[in-house]
């Protein structure tokens, strides 16, 4: 039997660290996935907001009534009447339709903004911390300027100033989520540019795009999403809030802040209807909440 050592071809090493690559990366994803599926309060409040979102998408389907309907006789029914489950608001119509049907536009406005901001806020930040220098100043000093101003005043400040409707207040709000994940980005950004494997990149003749997609982006993406998650419930109720102020939603369009809204004078009369509305904002908002910190939590090895 030969003592001669074993070589391995230039081939079939690339096809063992490709291997290893990549079960170190469905080990990492498995951990993630058991970790949340041994969390309990995360599981529970993904099925809440799970129910919620398809409620709001097949609202067309499960609605037992318009809308839009009124009926001037049935206003103000309390919860369980019959043909009412949920009772019916100040001018009478289906308090469960509407409530289902404002999903849409309550969620919409709630993940449009942080969404538009995660694209926007991450560009900069990557370009920030990754050039440093002057073009780090210019662009995080503009972004210190808007932490001047409270979130919810400069929402209301942006969206006085454009006029009210949905895409307006959509817009002030994604002004609003631009700063701070901007600010995060920049910061994780700024750690990774200098660690080995990047100057390594760098000494292989890598241009600064090819470093920023393949060394960077996949390490910042991560922190960066969590922490973006976090900030929809945040979203939820401050686009909740301009439209219960008149600078959203425009009726009779059926949107959750909007009826708290107008559901307002009937407080006295129909206290567990006029709740409703706050009640899907609360519900909605902390389960987006709670979903992010499982998320964290899980896709944090150390933790």
């Amino acid at each position: 039997m030969s003592d001669k050592p074993t070589t391995l071809s230039a081939d079939a090493t690339d096809t063992i660290d490709n291997t290893q690559v990549a079960a170190k990366s469905r080990s990492y994803w498995s951990t993630v996935a058991d970790s949340i599926s041994r969390d309990p309060v995360t599981l529970a409040f993904a099925s809440i907001l799970a129910l919620i979102v398809l409620s709001a998408i097949f609202a067309d389907v499960i609605a037992p009534a318009d809308p839009y309907k009124t009926n001037m006789i049935k206003r103000l029914k309390p919860i369980g009447t019959e043909g009412y489950i949920l009772g019916a608001d100040e001018l009478g119509r289906d308090m469960l339709s509407r409530l289902l049907y404002g999903g849409r536009l309550s969620l919409m406005m709630g993940i449009s903004p942080v969404a538009l901001a995660l694209v926007l806020g991450g560009i900069l930040g990557l370009v920030a911390g990754f050039l440093g220098g002057k073009v780090n100043m210019a662009i995080m000093r503009t972004i210190d300027v808007f932490y001047a101003f409270p979130s919810v005043l400069l929402a209301i400040a942006i969206s006085g100033a454009l006029g009210a409707g949905v895409t307006n207040a959509i817009i002030s709000l994604t002004i609003v989520f631009i700063p701070p994940i901007a600010r995060v980005t920049e910061s994780v950004t700024t750690q990774i540019r200098n660690l080995d494997y990047v100057e390594a990149a760098r000494a292989s003749g890598a241009n600064a795009f090819t470093i920023i997609r393949v060394h960077i982006l996949s390490n910042v993406a991560g922190p960066v999403f969590i922490y973006s998650t976090s900030l929809i419930s945040v979203s939820i109720i401050l686009a909740s809030g301009l439209s219960f102020l008149g600078l959203g939603t425009e009726p009779p369009k059926p949107e959750w802040g909007l009826m708290l809204n107008t559901l307002r004078q009937s407080i006295y009369v129909s206290p567990w209807v006029a709740a409703l509305p706050g009640v899907m904002i609360f519900l909605t908002s902390l389960s987006f909440n709670m979903m992010s910190d499982g998320l964290r939590s899980a896709m944090d090895i150390k933790l």
